[in-house]
């Protein structure tokens, strides 16, 4: 079998399938061929639909690579199948971060980190194949161990956990980042005023220390007092009656 030919078998599995295929069950499928030699297919078929701006690329996910069509698309392809966006509550994203990056982890530890009860959400995950069982851990009661699957990966677009953003990546910084995206704009509508109002922070996020009033500016010491003025005798008028009585008329003449 040439090249050619193994590039279009190649090609035409991953094509069909609904799910990524390892490198090792192409070689089982298309025979006569070496590792190598299918990932450098790969790497073929990917330049060619790029410079033919094709509407579709083959990536490496959950250990192995299929054919996706461009997130631009989604759109159309969600109207053809009449389905909503698959979105995840945000409980359910937090539980599930939790676990891919603790896992295996129980479902107190779970708790201990979140602060409520999650059994609702492991159960929604466990529906829709993003966590599994792992074994119980060898403790009073064997709690359950839960970890994360391949479907996790393949919904995520990775390749492995070691794809996941490493958690001294993220600072507070990214926090601020976030409460601004979030933040709710508000009218006073008995004063007209715009009044910003911040979304609170994600779950296990350090609270940010309150911004301390302005000071007033302390008064500068003056370095000598203003003069204060001499009081000015009064001048006396001739035709001023004299106020004193009769008395001290005498007197003075």
């Amino acid at each position: 079998m040439d090249r050619e030919e193994s590039r279009k078998i190649v090609e035409a599995l991953l094509f069909v399938s609904d799910k990524p295929v390892s490198i090792e069950t192409l070689t089982d499928v298309v025979k006569n061929i070496e590792p190598a030699e299918v990932r450098s297919i790969i790497e073929e078929l990917n330049t060619e639909y790029a410079s033919s701006g094709r509407s579709f690329q083959i990536k490496e996910i959950a250990g192995g690579f299929q054919m996706l069509t461009d997130p631009v698309y989604s759109r159309w392809i969600s109207a053809l199948y009449k389905k909503g966006p698959d979105k995840l509550s945000g409980p359910s994203l937090e539980t599930l971060a939790i676990i891919a990056y603790k896992q295996p982890i129980t479902r107190s530890d779970i708790e201990a980190i979140r602060g409520v009860n999650v059994d609702g959400v492991l159960h929604t995950l466990e529906e829709r194949k993003f966590i599994k069982t792992k074994g119980r851990l060898d403790a009073p009661g064997r709690p359950i161990l839960y970890g994360t699957t391949g479907e996790f990966l393949q919904h995520f677009g990775l390749r492995s956990l070691e794809e996941l953003p490493k958690l001294k990546e993220f600072q507070e910084s990214d926090l601020d980042f976030v409460r601004e995206k979030n933040r709710a704009d508000v009218v006073d509508t008995s004063t007209g005023r715009l009044h910003i109002q911040e979304a609170p922070l994600p779950a296990g996020a350090p609270p940010q220390a309150e911004e301390a009033p302005p000071q007033a500016p302390e008064p500068q010491q003056q370095e000598s007092a203003a003069p204060q003025p001499e009081p000015v005798a009064a001048e006396s008028d001739p035709n001023k009656e004299n106020v004193n009585g009769p008395e001290e008329l005498t007197k003075e003449n």
